[in-house]
């Protein structure tokens, strides 16, 4: 039997809440199954830590979640305490960065019975892959004469061959594998004449390696449209940073509540561990009500599983949250129900060890 070491980040807010509850499905899939035991260890590392310590995390908290094969993360953020720049730059990037989660994969598709606001949605499963490591988000820039009339402000999106090709090589690999063989590329060359034309020049070259994929450039502004007016039509999208991470949100939307999307931070050639998380964040305007939705924290759980290798057991965990999903009694408010947090992990739980 396989054992697992899972380092474990609550973080903030509603982190906190969500995170045991996936927690306690992942226990129960390990015992429904039988086929791998988990171990974790739980970091204090949040917005209240660096309030005491002067850190979001250890100064030794990268080398110390090397040895682990999985990170399961709750949120991070708490603005009343900690401005999100700092909190963000100082637990949740360095950590995708130094271990070089270069794939950020969301999926987005709709739970049976949970209300969506769109009219006639018809079949929605859409696979994003959002570049994770460099573009907008690679944090080089600076401000120069602050406060002052002459202030200056740059945010330079970084782009390397190696990045941009990599993640656009995963996007195919996964389009080529589903049967509809469809590919979606976010751009905005017309504007940006040297990024994105760059992105859009090696997505054609990886391109010709998958002739059995069918590849379409879209405008990001119109491929944003697309996911409401028309989202059938489209099966793997691959982004940027930036353009991925408000794609993914508008994803969540959809799903009826940015409570159910989850979230994978991989290094796909596992020489460092991958992390899973929920799109929700910590929304500190409902933290400590009791009554935040963890479908977002146990389909990570899922994703993690079926990046360890056990698919059977994640396979369980998706099939219990998408009969919870259908149960009205079941369902948070966020998605127009009355249940407590604890409430919905009773139900996903006993869904589980039902179905084992």
């Amino acid at each position: 039997m396989d054992t697992y070491q899972i380092a474990v980040i609550p973080g903030d807010g509603i982190g906190t809440e969500v995170t045991p509850v996936a927690l306690a499905v992942l226990d129960a899939a390990s015992q429904a199954t039988a086929s791998f035991a988990v171990s974790t260890r739980t970091f204090p590392w949040s917005c209240r830590h660096y309030v005491e310590t002067g850190r979001m995390m250890d100064e030794d908290g990268l080398r110390t979640l090397r040895e682990f094969h999985a990170i399961l993360l709750g949120a991070v953020g708490l603005p009343s305490l900690v401005p999100d720049h700092v909190s963000l730059w100082g637990l949740l990037l360095p950590i995708r960065q130094e271990f070089d989660q270069y794939v950020n994969l969301r999926p987005v598709r709709l739970l049976p019975g949970i209300p969506t606001p769109l009219r006639d949605p018809g079949e929605v499963d859409i696979l994003c892959v959002r570049e994770n490591s460099e573009g907008e988000y690679a944090g080089v820039g600076g401000r120069a004469h602050a406060g002052t009339a002459s202030e200056v402000v740059t945010q330079t999106t970084v782009f390397t061959r190696k990045g941009v090709e990599r993640v656009l090589r995963y996007a195919f690999g996964l389009a080529s594998a589903r049967p509809r063989k469809l590919l979606a590329s976010a751009t905005k060359s017309n504007a940006c004449q040297h990024s994105m034309v760059f992105w859009d020049e090696v997505c054609a070259q990886v391109a010709s390696e998958f002739p059995d994929v069918r590849c379409t450039r879209y405008h990001v502004d119109a491929l944003a449209a697309r996911f409401v007016t028309n989202p059938g039509s489209l099966d793997v999208v691959v982004a940027s940073n930036l353009f991925g991470d408000i794609l993914t949100d508008l994803g969540g939307a959809l799903q009826g509540s940015l409570g159910i999307p989850a979230s994978a931070n991989l290094n796909p050639e596992r020489r460092a561990p991958s992390m899973f998380e929920p799109v929700h964040g910590s929304a500190p305007d409902i933290a400590g009500k009791g009554i935040a939705n963890p479908m977002g924290a146990v389909w990570a759980t899922s994703m993690m599983l079926d990046h360890l290798g056990q698919h059977e057991a994640a396979a369980l965990i998706m099939a219990a949250l998408e009969r919870v999903a259908q149960r009205q009694e079941a369902r948070t408010p966020d998605i127009g129900g009355h249940a407590t947090t604890q409430e919905m992990q009773a139900c996903l739980v006993a869904e589980l060890m039902a179905a084992a």
